[in-house]
């Protein structure tokens, strides 16, 4: 097997997104279907003192944004913190922290396909296995053949679908704020610390997204100027919408916001909007899942293509459509993965998963940054650089070990450690067939 040419197979690519779209892509892969579910979770967990594990949330993934926009500025290739940690740390590391990056996307898309299928199916009365199988199929097939066809067209998609999905939360956060009870909020003790990051390592599947949607790194313009801009756009949206969120439901139906519901932000909805307004809450839910799985289609598959590019997977992965400048083989194949994956399993298992693929994978962008610093590795633009020297990565380490340790037991770190050591022995085995 031959390791094809980055710069060859990049240019074959359209560098077409900018700010705006890239800002949308990150939007759309945070706010989709935990905003709609995990209100209740943080509440069952944590009581009135939910909200702090936004902020635990927010500020884990501040200190890692930070680190990947740096990366961002200074690496500028399709397959995003892949192809960062893969220049600072070496093709081994690089590779497994490619295939965790694809498990992020991989199990994060195949639970909102899930959720999305059952989201439907009770709006609709469906309750029929075989219905919300078709679903499943059904929705992954489209959002293949849109990407299929075009990068361009799969962004002005996500831009309509976050105008359209953003209007009924801001909806609920202005109308339900006239039906809050500020009796609520009121906590008198901070939670236990472990209790805290253990919710916090749940609720952080809603923030999760950033480091999958720069995937399409070499389809990018200025990327120095792109990545960090759209990255920082798109978390501060994403965290004030699930505050004023988790503060208008959790002031609306107190703990009770943490009675087992599939639909909590819709029952809130019912108690001041009535039916129709339950109705209208499930419907933007399966829109926001819409948006997030199109842009996990956009740009998870990106991931595979760059394994190709590298040559430790197929080169028929890394080839572009003639016609649409897309790897269209690479796309087919991610959805073809994600919907066995979504007919088989189930959405917690499959969060869980995704979550702690991806603290590690955060783990290791924070380690390139401090490498790609001593080695001056940059583009033709001046790199945007973190202030505080090594403080802000060493920070992002901790951070995101907390997290595992506090979200995790022993048999999802078992798990976690079989994925890495398969990647590294298909990286050794791919490495002895390109020596043969």
């Amino acid at each position: 097997m031959k390791v094809l040419d980055r710069d060859f197979t990049d240019t074959q690519l359209l560098r077409v997104l900018g700010v705006r779209q890239v800002a949308t892509t990150i939007f759309n892969y945070t706010v989709g279907s935990g905003i709609f579910a995990l209100p209740a979770i943080a509440v069952a967990r944590l009581g009135t003192a939910a909200p702090l594990s936004y902020l635990v949330c927010m500020l884990s993934m501040a200190l890692t944004l930070l680190c990947i926009a740096e990366a961002g500025s200074r690496v500028a290739v399709t397959g995003g913190v892949y192809a960062y940690i893969e220049a600072a740390l070496g093709p081994l590391i690089g590779f497994a922290a490619g295939v965790l990056l694809f498990l992020v996307g991989l199990f994060g898309g195949a639970a909102v396909a899930v959720l999305f299928a059952h989201s439907v199916a009770t709006l609709f009365g469906m309750h029929s296995p075989a219905a919300i199988d078709a679903l499943i199929v059904g929705i992954i097939a489209v959002f293949a053949l849109i990407n299929v066809r075009g990068v361009q067209q799969s962004a002005r998609l996500m831009e309509a679908i976050t105008i359209i999905k953003v209007l009924p939360l801001l909806g609920f956060i202005v109308a339900g704020a006239w039906f809050v009870h500020p009796g609520n909020w009121h906590w008198s003790t901070l939670p236990p610390a472990a209790a805290l990051f253990g919710t916090a390592g749940v609720v952080i599947f809603a923030f999760t997204g950033i480091e999958s949607a720069l995937a399409p790194s070499g389809e990018m313009r200025s990327p120095a100027r792109t990545v960090p801009l759209a990255s920082f756009l798109a978390l501060g949206a994403a965290t004030a919408l699930y505050l004023a969120i988790q503060w208008v439901a959790l002031g609306i139906r107190g703990l009770s916001l943490a009675e087992p519901s599939v639909t909590p932000l819709a029952d809130a909805t019912a108690v001041f909007a009535g039916s129709a307004g339950r109705s209208l809450m499930i419907v933007a839910a399966s829109i926001s899942m819409l948006g997030y799985m199109s842009a996990n289609v956009l740009s998870t598959p990106r991931a595979l293509f760059a394994f190709a590019r590298d040559g430790f997977l197929p080169e028929a992965l890394a080839r572009a459509h003639g016609r649409f400048h897309t790897p269209h083989v690479a796309i087919i194949t991610h959805c073809s993965v994600m919907a066995l994956l979504a007919l088989t399993g189930t959405f917690e298992h499959l969060a869980i998963s995704s979550n702690l693929s991806a603290f590690v994978v955060y783990i290791l962008c924070a380690l390139s940054v401090l490498r790609l610093r001593s080695r001056g590795v940059r583009l033709e633009a001046r790199p945007w650089v973190i202030a505080g020297g090594p403080l802000v990565p060493l920070a992002a380490c901790l951070a995101n070990a907390w997290l595992i340790r506090a979200t995790g037991d022993a048999d999802d770190w078992l798990s976690l450690g079989a994925a890495i050591l398969v990647a590294l022995l298909l990286f050794a085995v791919r490495a002895a067939r390109l020596r043969a």
